[in-house]
């Protein structure tokens, strides 16, 4: 779509293609016209036809996302150019307020991010963007429509301020949020809080619309204020109960009047649910506010209004009836105890009867199960604090928490085994298929459940007595009612639940031997139910039961079994009487039992496998407890009859899916650490565990070269790596690893070869291939390094050099790929590959000298093949996928480091997209990829610098490393610019971002500067210029304090000196530019 000269009805119908259009094509062309335009030099007179003569609201908005784009780019229109653009919306929006609200945003967001991107910017000696505020004041002396736009001003220059561009230097964003917050967010709050009062004094008109969009745009203006990340920590909202408003002690006074606590109550009382929602955010902040703002006295006087406020909504509840209302005042319940302690609450006078209502209204959130369920998180939060604090509270003040704790127990008991029968008569969704939500709950119920334990688990016995014989009366009657039956098991799964979750709350709570000898009670009946299920199988099964069931099982092992826990324990006294059970020995027996009556019955239940499998896993990683659990008969059935015939989900039938093979992994890891307890150097009992694994690789010997059905060779193979690479997992000692080579080598590996060659477009087939040659590429616990007398090293490397090569040529012939299909279809194989030639390259068992001296191409091929396979990925996809650069960069760091001959070796553009790779990636936030991309540079700047420093000095004997290391001095001499933008991005990250591996990035620097003196000057200088002239003195004393003992050399010690050196001058660089005494010109990144 050409661009030249559009008129006015051209831009229109561009506009309408593109906000309410819905042919695809049509958007995807007019998308590409918006970009044109953006980039056309009539850009803005275009958006000022748009905004002036446009007839639809879609054509001022495409205007606003112009300017928006136009305003945001890295090289910045001329500040005369930005401040007239400003000035035009400010006029524009205060002649017409009552513009669609869409459009007001937009626009409003072009004159924030204005003022951000400008905040330092200067023009005869007075900051040019930070005038919006005064600006503002004059729209709110107007109509209620300009004020409107007065304070959505406000709001979005408060919320763009606080928004981190991660496509900019965090430091900058840092300056200036940091200096927003010190001049403009008191005043903004301040004068948010007086409108907020003017509009309480005067009697409220909600019915005029305009009016109920002020004071909601107000409230908005508030929390934005009390939501700025006062001291850059970032905080994950997702980190909810975690949070403390870190308010600035400059604003301590409006926080000690107490007016201010109580506008926001009274607001809350007197506007309709939407509003009110808003001021009770608002509230959750003020609650959330750290305690170092107050000195004791204030904080008791300030928790105590809040406590006012708390019993002042509960005693007219009215207005949490609303979902919204509801969700923030259980949100303002929890943030509550995580910022007081229950010292402090109990001091303040209503205590009693507050704690009483705040109660009664858990119970009635409880037995209300289906209204607001995500909420409960936070009431749940509440008491389990409360709860877990009752030994530390010093006070004599009553806390009556051994009172309300049980009847919390109670009601969250009794409210889920009353909602069984709605959820299945209503055919309603069952809370119980929600297990994340589910566990949650029960965790924080853990801790309630133990205060005045007796009462919960009499309530228990009894539930539970009750629950169970009426489920075995309908086991035994004739016609079993399907409805009865199901409620029946659903009430039960919850039981199972509960008794698993009090349990377990055995480790948060101080316990005696009378709640351990209950703990028994309780788990006899568990243990009772689960030998009634199991001798029904498979007629009487369900599902949910199971799973509660391997809950409570998990609880069980974590409280009483395990290498630490007495032997002596009162659980078992019960458990004795009724089931035998008299020590852990035996409990281990009856987890064992139920593990293998599960793989067998359970073969086809996805989820039940894989939780069974996961309490095996979990049970297998003690050797105290290993040692037990191998005299088990169930385990020594286990280990001679792991095939599909006893344990069904080892099949490979159609019935399962193939994501369903990955539990195969799990499975196979457990068993072979039950077989290493007594291995030793058996090879027959290795022989005899594989004989499964040998019948169907002998199989697929057979078949694969005759006609044969290639879904179920394909199945077969997935089915073997998983299994293979559970074993080789487990397999730490290099007795046990080198069996499993000699089984695998040389028979079984070309199969594999030869299945990577013919599926290389299935993922499903190559992933768990790939991923079973890098596990055996691991040499964890030295596991790899052979005899001196055995070549196995090299030949498991030249086996996985083929695999990565013939994947490498494979994958390369796809193509090009679409977005969503080139992660899974190439680039994680690609990240694979390079994860495992990583570990071969490091794991210290390959001489890789001895290919070139033999005349042997494996390792030559295997790096070409690295090459390609890289040259392939763009940039941005390096860094875009996170499983790609954890396993790119360290591979680069240990071919910088052992390897530099090839990588002096590489052709020009290669090295340079190697290099340009790390220069991105010293820039990224993930800390692992930085500092690899930290130590490649490290090392292939020492290897420049040892060269030029050999260079004038005696003939050099090693002809070849003289040329090598010429051939890459010759290149940087080529391409200076290079190792001066990575010097420049190190600097960089010093001077004015979070660095959070300082040492790593100290390391190349040092030989950055000695190769680069010249321009580490000029970035010197170009830093100290760009400051004031007060600034100018200090700035110049750090960087010479920088090299202030340094050597022109590298030596260990040299380094050490530069790295003390860097560390006081990063402190001494940011006092320096943290204090903000004149105005500061925006120009300050030496990046290029």
């Amino acid at each position: 779509m050409a661009l030249h000269f559009q008129s006015l009805a051209e831009l229109e119908v561009l506009c309408t293609h593109l906000y309410i259009g819905t042919d695809l094509t049509q958007r995807i062309e007019a998308e590409k016209a918006l970009l044109e335009l953006i980039d056309s030099p009539e850009c803005l007179s275009k958006c000022q036809l748009l905004l002036e003569q446009g007839t639809t609201s879609y054509a001022q908005l495409l205007a606003a996302t112009c300017l928006s784009k136009l305003v945001s780019r890295v090289s910045p229109l001329p500040v005369e150019q930005r401040v007239d653009i400003r000035n035009y919306i400010l006029n524009y929006v205060a002649s017409q307020p009552s513009l669609a609200p869409f459009v007001i945003q937009a626009l409003i967001q072009v004159i924030a991010k204005i003022t951000k991107l400008g905040w330092f910017e200067v023009q005869k000696d007075q900051f040019v963007f930070r005038e919006v505020i005064a600006d503002v004041k004059k729209f709110l002396q107007g109509t209620v429509e300009h004020c409107i736009v007065g304070v959505i001003i406000l709001s979005e220059l408060t919320q763009e301020m606080n928004l981190v561009d991660y496509s900019r230097p965090s430091a900058k964003h840092r300056r200036a949020a940091t200096s927003f917050r010190d001049t403009s967010l008191r005043d903004i709050l301040v004068l948010a809080c007086s409108l907020l009062k003017e509009m309480l004094a005067k009697p409220l008109n909600l019915q005029d619309q305009d009016q109920q969009n002020l004071v909601m745009q107000v409230l908005k203006l508030v929390l934005n204020c009390l939501t700025f990340d006062f001291i850059g920590s970032s905080a994950d909202d997702s980190a909810d109960d975690l949070c403390t408003v870190q308010i600035p002690t400059t604003w301590r006074a409006i926080f000690l009047e107490p007016e201010t606590l109580e506008l926001f109550f009274n607001l809350y009382h007197s506007l309709p649910p939407l509003l009110s929602q808003l001021a009770l955010s608002c509230l959750v902040q003020f609650a959330s506010t750290r305690r170092s703002l107050f000195n004791s006295p204030e904080r008791a006087k300030y928790l105590g209004n809040l406590i006012k406020g708390v019993r002042r909504i509960l005693e007219n509840p009215q207005g949490l009836s609303d979902p919204g209302n509801y969700h923030e005042f259980c949100r303002f319940l929890a943030r509550l105890k995580t910022n007081y302690q229950l010292g402090e609450l109990v001091m303040v006078k209503e205590y009693p009867e507050v704690i009483s209502l705040i109660a009664n209204f858990t119970i009635t959130s409880l037995q209300h199960w289906e209204f607001a369920p995500n909420s409960v998180h936070y009431l749940l939060t509440l008491w389990q604090r409360m709860v877990a604090s009752v030994p530390f509270v010093k006070s004599t003040e009553p806390h009556l928490l051994d009172t309300y704790a049980p009847e919390i127990t109670k009601a969250f008991i009794t409210s889920r085994l009353e909602s069984v029968a709605i959820v299945v008569r209503d055919n309603l969704d069952d809370p119980l298929d929600d297990t994340a939500t589910v566990f949650q709950q029960l965790e924080q119920l853990c801790t309630v459940s133990r205060c005045e334990y007796e009462k919960t688990c009499t309530l228990l016995v009894q539930l539970f007595d009750q629950n169970a014989q009426n489920y075995q009366k309908l086991l035994h009657s004739a016609s079993r009612i399907t409805v009865d039956m199901a409620i029946q098991e659903g009430r039960l799964a919850w039981l199972v639940y509960l008794v698993g979750t009090v349990v377990g709350g055995r480790l948060t709570y101080t316990s005696t031997d009378e709640h351990d000898a209950m703990d028994g009670e309780l788990s006899c009946r568990v243990f009772q139910l689960i030998s009634l299920m199991d001798t029904g199988l498979p007629q009487c099964s369900n599902e949910k039961i199971e799973l509660a069931i391997l809950w409570f099982l998990d609880q069980f092992r974590k409280t009483y079994v395990g290498d630490q826990l007495q032997r002596t324990s009162k659980v078992y006294a019960r458990m004795s009487e009724v089931l035998g059970i008299t020590d852990d020995n035996h409990v281990l027996e009856t987890f064992m039992t139920k593990i293998v009556t599960n793989l067998k019955y359970w073969g086809r239940c996805e989820p039940v496998i894989s939780r069974t499998l996961q309490f095996l896993n979990d049970l297998s990683v003690g050797y105290i407890l290993l040692k037990k659990l191998v005299k088990i008969d169930a385990v020594k059935f286990m280990l001679k009859n792991h095939t599909s015939e006893h344990f069904r989900f080892l099949g490979i039938g159609d019935s399962y899916s193939l994501s369903d093979f990955r539990c195969r992994t799990t499975f196979y890891t457990a068993l072979t650490r039950l077989l290493m307890v007594d291995l030793g150097e058996d090879e027959d009992e290795f022989e005899n565990f594989m004989l499964p694994l040998t019948v169907s690789f002998e199989t697929l010997l057979q078949i694969f070269n005759n006609n044969f059905k290639q879904e179920d060779v394909k199945r077969m193979l997935i089915g073997l790596a998983r299994d293979l690479r559970g074993i080789a997992f487990a397999l730490n000692t290099k007795t046990s690893y080198t069996m499993l080579f000699d089984w695998m080598y040389p028979m079984y590996l070309p199969i594999l070869q030869r299945a990577v060659e013919q599926w290389y477009r299935e993922p499903a087939c190559t992933t768990p291939i790939l991923k079973l040659m890098a596990e055996l590429m691991q040499n964890r616990s030295q596991r790899l390094n052979f005899d001196v007398s055995s070549p196995n090293g090299i030949l498991l490397f030249r086996e996985a050099s083929k695999m990565i090569c013939t994947y490498g040529n494979q994958i390369l012939s796809l193509g090009s790929l679409s977005k969503d299909q080139i992660y899974p279809m190439k680039l994680k194989g690609i990240s694979i590959c390079y994860s495992a030639l990583k570990s071969a390259l490091c794991g210290n068992y390959v001489s890789f000298g001895v290919f070139k001296l033999y005349g042997d191409n494996h390792f030559d091929n295997v790096l070409q093949a690295f090459v390609k396979m890289l040259l392939s990925v763009s940039h941005s996809d390096l860094l875009q996928y996170r499983k790609l650069s954890q396993s790119y960069y360290p591979l680069l760091e240990c071919l910088t480091q052992d390897h530099m001959s090839f990588v002096t070796n590489l052709e020009p553009p290669v090295l340079l997209y190697v290099l340009t790779s790390l220069s991105e990636g010293l820039t990224t936030l993930d800390t692992v990829v930085s500092s690899s991309c930290c130590a490649s540079l490290d090392y292939i700047v020492s290897y420049l610098f040892k060269h030029i420093a050999k260079e004038g000095k005696k003939p050099l004997r090693c002809q070849e490393a003289a040329q090598a290391g010429q051939r890459l001095l010759h290149f940087m001499q080529q391409n200076p610019d290079v190792l001066q933008q990575m010097m420049s991005v190190l600097m960089n990250t010093i001077v004015f971002e979070d660095c959070r591996n300082q040492w790593s990035v100290s390391r190349p620097l040092l030989g950055l500067i000695l190769l680069n003196e010249k321009y580490f000057s000029e970035l010197r200088a170009g830093l100290i210029n760009s400051q004031p002239l007060p600034k100018q003195e200090v700035l110049a004393q750090c960087f010479s304090s920088l090299m202030e003992g340094v050597e022109q050399n590298l030596s260990v010690k040299n380094r050490d000196r530069f790295t003390q050196n860097l560390s006081v001058f990063r402190r001494d660089v940011a006092e320096a530019l943290r204090s903000e005494s004149s105005p500061e010109p925006g120009g300050q990144d030496m990046m290029s």
